[in-house]
């Protein structure tokens, strides 16, 4: 038996509704899962098929398309506020533990602001009153994953989601767990290619999210990096079946019927597990 419980994400690449993922994942031995989270969600519905089952919900993944409105003042600003705290509110109102948020979209910009700054500290009050951790995760725009763990680093509801994808493109392989491994709230494994244009710019299409090793990470790397921080909580894998636009990547996994690409899932999340059993 491994020290590690197992999560998955559900996605809509796989073509199947969300309970049926589940009991896919749980079938594969996953001992838990995690979704994304819109205002039309039924959470409430998820989680009680989760406890029949007997998976364990993990975290919801916020909305990250309004990410960079929140750096600013006003009406967009709002809305985004009171997307993550509605998020927060489902997860506790459905004992789920964590939030998964990005702290920023986009690839221009690299100045946080006092502004955003404030529109977070409103988000991490809402956490803080329910009970709820929030983990940011690594994604582009890192000055301002920077800037909220500075600030906000006095929290024990504010930690990191380690995403090892994006490290390699979108963090130019930067060691992010070297920053925030003590911190560490949450992962979201998968693998990637790295940075793809000859003139080192990033794009979104790099970010595959491959099964782990079909991809030019370091997992051997990766697991003792993991053991340094001391996390001990589920390894949690954030896998696409399709590929990005203009890319051919993960054409091989659509070639596998659901059921297959889970199980494969399943086997290379236990080989990473073996791995990091032995650092």
């Amino acid at each position: 038996m491994y020290p590690y419980k197992l999560c998955l994400g559900v996605t809509d690449s796989l073509g199947l509704e969300i309970v049926d993922q589940i009991g896919k994942f749980s079938d594969a031995g996953f001992y838990g899962f995690f979704t994304d989270w819109t205002e039309k969600s039924d959470i409430k519905s998820i989680k009680s098929f989760a406890n029949e089952i007997g998976m364990y919900y993990q975290s919801l993944h916020a909305p990250f398309t309004m990410m960079a409105d929140i750096w600013h003042d006003g009406e967009k600003a709002d809305k985004a506020v009171e997307t993550l705290c509605a998020c927060l509110r489902d997860c506790a109102e459905n004992e789920i533990d964590t939030m998964v948020t990005h702290a920023f979209i986009g690839f221009e910009d690299h100045n946080p602001t006092p502004e955003g700054i404030e529109n977070f500290s409103r988000v991490i009050i809402e956490a803080e009153k329910l009970g709820v951790k929030i983990a940011l995760e690594n994604t582009e725009g890192e000055e301002y994953l920077h800037a909220l763990m500075e600030v906000f680093k006095g929290s024990k509801s504010v930690g990191f989601c380690f995403d090892s994808g994006h490290e390699l493109c979108y963090n130019r392989g930067e060691d992010m767990l070297a920053l925030y491994g003590d911190r560490l709230f949450a992962t979201h494994f998968n693998d990637n290619l790295g940075i793809s244009s000859h003139d080192g710019s990033i794009t979104w299409t790099d970010d595959l999210h491959l099964l782990p090793f079909d991809g030019i990470a370091d997992w051997n790397g990766i697991a003792k990096r993991i053991k340094i921080s001391g996390y001990e909580g589920p390894l949690t894998f954030e896998l696409l079946r399709k590929s990005k636009p203009g890319r051919h990547d993960n054409d091989k996994y659509m070639r596998m019927t659901a059921d297959e690409y889970i199980a494969e899932a399943y086997a290379r999340a236990c080989r990473f597990a073996a791995i990091l059993k032995k650092k």
